[in-house]
């Protein structure tokens, strides 16, 4: 059996996706910007996926920038609304301990540039609190930017709520939504965001591929020089079957997404309560207000590294975090933050199931993991230790 059980990293690509790219590959390849019809042909693909792509998440069209992913539309939003700040002398900026590294050292950049940064706890539960966040606004804050929703343990802020209190006090509000755009239903009008930020490979569309929300009067630095491409905001030409791709693909994951939602959550609820069966094991962050297909947990006295190898050739693939962190030997830094200790925070887990998962990839997937980790702690000393009571059980 294989399962592919780590979609927080990558998804498949939809035949909705691959279709919409077909012509754009082999047919209208011409350029966008070009004044011919052959080119022009290409441009309308491009304004018509902007369209789609706006309607999918409640905003204009014109508020679309498209971008070559989540890391981009990332350092975008936040050095646009750093920058802006600076010019009337707000260099403050709020943020969480949890956000992705696109986020993290954009702001560890911004703070050698000068600016001040608070990142707020997230507690056990992986979630700002809201009154924590408007204590710490500042005459001269010029930015919030809190992720919608966790890649490695997949809870979901309370953005609305965090939206709203920025637009009372005139703040900017940024998000970077890239676990949560087609996965969870967004409206950035009725939520108050100003940036939002996603990329098309999580949700079925191509690699290299996403887009920058910025609400209409959001000023925004260029990040790349060039050429008049998307109204003069980010120079290159445009990558027409990606954006292609990207339109039909989270069109169709947004058409489906309260089945989705749904299936996914029964399943994951289904792994929570099988996994939980592990003797000193614990889920990571909230098991409600979390992502409908995440399922992150942690177990005591064995390496996550050596478990993810063992699934692997039981033909599950799996994760102990974050992708872009993955071959990394230091702990997550999410997991830290939710107050796990480092010898905890190295026995991760991560697995994010697919639209097509089933009843009978879980229970296997179930097996495998109870399998696992009784071979590995068979033979691991802290295991012998804890057991003899040489250390004590943290889990």
């Amino acid at each position: 059996m294989n399962i592919y059980a780590d979609n927080a990293a990558t998804t498949k690509m939809s035949k909705a996706a691959v279709n919409a790219m077909m012509p754009y590959i082999e047919e209208f390849y011409g350029n966008p910007s070009s004044l011919y019809s052959f080119g022009q042909r290409a441009k309308e693909a491009v304004e018509s996926a902007r369209e789609t792509i706006a309607g999918c998440i409640g905003a204009q069209r014109g508020e679309i920038l498209f971008t070559s992913g989540g890391s981009e539309a990332d350092n975008q939003a936040i050095l646009s609304a750093a920058y802006f700040g600076r010019k009337s002398g707000k260099m403050h900026i709020i943020s969480d301990t949890i956000e992705h590294h696109a986020v993290l050292h954009t702001l560890k950049k911004l703070e050698k540039e000068g600016f001040s940064v608070t990142y707020l706890p997230v507690h056990t539960d992986g979630i700002v609190r809201t009154e924590e966040l408007e204590a710490a606004i500042r005459e001269d804050t010029c930015l919030v930017t809190v992720m919608y929703a966790n890649n490695e343990i997949g809870t979901i802020q309370p953005i609305r709520e965090i939206g709203k209190i920025c637009r009372e006090r005139k703040i900017l509000f940024h998000t970077d939504a890239v676990q949560a755009v087609g996965h969870l239903p967004i409206d950035v009008e009725s939520e108050y965001i100003d940036m939002l930020s996603a990329s098309a490979h999580k949700f079925h569309g191509p690699k290299g591929t996403g887009f920058l929300y910025a609400r209409k009067g959001v000023r925004l630095t260029n990040l790349i020089e060039g050429g008049a491409q998307e109204r003069g905001r980010r120079a290159g030409t445009e990558n027409v079957p990606g954006i292609a791709g990207m339109s039909a693909a989270l069109a169709e994951s947004v058409q489906n997404i309260e089945a989705g939602q749904k299936h996914a959550a029964a399943l994951r609820d289904r792994l929570i309560a099988g996994l939980a069966e592990i003797p000193h094991s614990a889920l990571n962050g909230d098991p409600v207000k979390r992502l409908p297909s995440n399922v992150s947990f942690c177990f005591e006295g064995i390496e996550g590294e050596s478990l993810l190898l063992l699934l692997d050739d039981k033909g599950i693939c799996a994760s102990s975090g974050s992708a872009c962190t993955s071959g990394s030997l230091d702990p997550s830094h999410v997991l830290l933050a939710i107050g796990r200790v480092h010898d905890v925070a190295h026995g991760s887990l991560r697995l994010t199931l697919g639209d097509d998962a089933t009843n009978e990839d879980v229970d296997y997937i179930i097996k495998s993991v109870k399998e696992v980790v009784d071979y590995l702690r068979s033979f691991s000393p802290v295991w012998r230790d804890l057991c003899a009571g040489k250390a004590q059980f943290i889990l």
